[in-house]
């Protein structure tokens, strides 16, 4: 199949957007967020991201990114592998000789030529790996764990812009900047602080072409996640609401029973979070 129709990240997300319902990239650090994220989408009849950070490339490294992706892939619904906001160059040459699906180049620190310049030359390289490619056009505040904090102001998305960009870079999906935030929100949250109105036009001027991406989720309530995506949100990133469940049980249990009992229950308490978003938020449930 042709590029990039034929990229496990493009079926999973257009087939999103056609169908109505959004799609979970979930943030894993560990084996044990992998194997939830799968038990809890092939439980739920449920497409899914698996998404890491650079930090697993340098960490965990290439052959633990192979493992995922394999596991994703024999699941018996779509998964892809994702990499989340790749900020330097040479994380992105790294993540180009790994077995990711998709990657997201975050340019956001540079002015915008300077970003343009830097996803055009990924994407171009991308296309030969048959991995497709996420960007940001803005700026978000904020950081999350295995990212720096990015100690730089807002730069919302021009709605103006939003097209021209896809076009300059031939990014295949946009996460766009309208008063979203990494890590907690100011006083009034995301309901007094997202843009509606710009979110509504960006999606406007990109049409059915170009998915956009939600960043931002924590804290963010089920209904603003769904407002999101009934003005144009189809990738839904999400990190640490999902893994509430998981680190309370690892907190009560560590030195409770053993190591394999705590990572078996574990995987458990971690996929129940990732279902209940799926069945109650995303709508993706029964969609595989």
């Amino acid at each position: 199949m042709a590029y990039p129709e034929g990229n496990r990240t493009w079926q999973i997300i257009h087939n999103a957007k056609k169908g109505g319902y959004g799609v979970g990239g979930f943030c894993v650090y560990n084996t044990e967020g992998v194997l939830a994220v799968i038990k809890a989408a092939e439980r739920c009849r449920s497409p899914a991201l698996i998404q890491f950070f650079p930090w697993s490339m340098h960490f965990q490294g290439p052959a633990f990114i192979k493992f995922a992706a394999e596991a994703a892939h024999a699941a018996s619904v779509p998964i892809a592998v994702h990499l989340d906001h790749c900020l330097k160059p040479s994380d992105a040459d790294m993540a180009l000789e790994c077995a990711f699906d998709s990657i997201m180049v975050d340019g956001s620190m540079f002015e915008e030529e300077e970003n343009i310049r830097y996803v055009k030359s990924v994407v171009d390289r991308a296309r030969e790996k048959n991995m497709t490619v996420e960007a940001e056009l803005g700026r978000m505040e904020g950081g999350e764990d295995g990212l720096p904090t990015v100690d730089l102001e807002s730069v919302w998305t021009d709605p103006g812009r939003a097209a021209e960009f896809v076009k300059q870079t031939g990014v295949h999906f946009l996460a766009p900047s309208f008063g979203n935030v990494h890590g907690p929100y100011p006083p009034g949250g995301a309901e007094k602080h997202w843009q509606l109105d710009r979110l509504e036009k960006i999606h406007e001027a990109l049409g059915e072409a170009t998915p956009l991406v939600l960043h931002g989720t924590h804290p963010l309530s089920d209904e603003m996640v769904k407002v999101g995506m009934a003005k144009g949100m189809v990738k839904v990133n999400q990190n640490r609401n999902v893994r509430n469940g998981y680190h309370k049980y690892l907190e009560e249990n560590c030195s409770m029973v053993e190591l394999t009992t705590l990572q078996v229950q574990g995987v458990e308490e971690y996929a129940k979070g990732v279902e209940r978003l799926m069945v109650e938020v995303l709508g993706s449930s029964g969609r595989a």
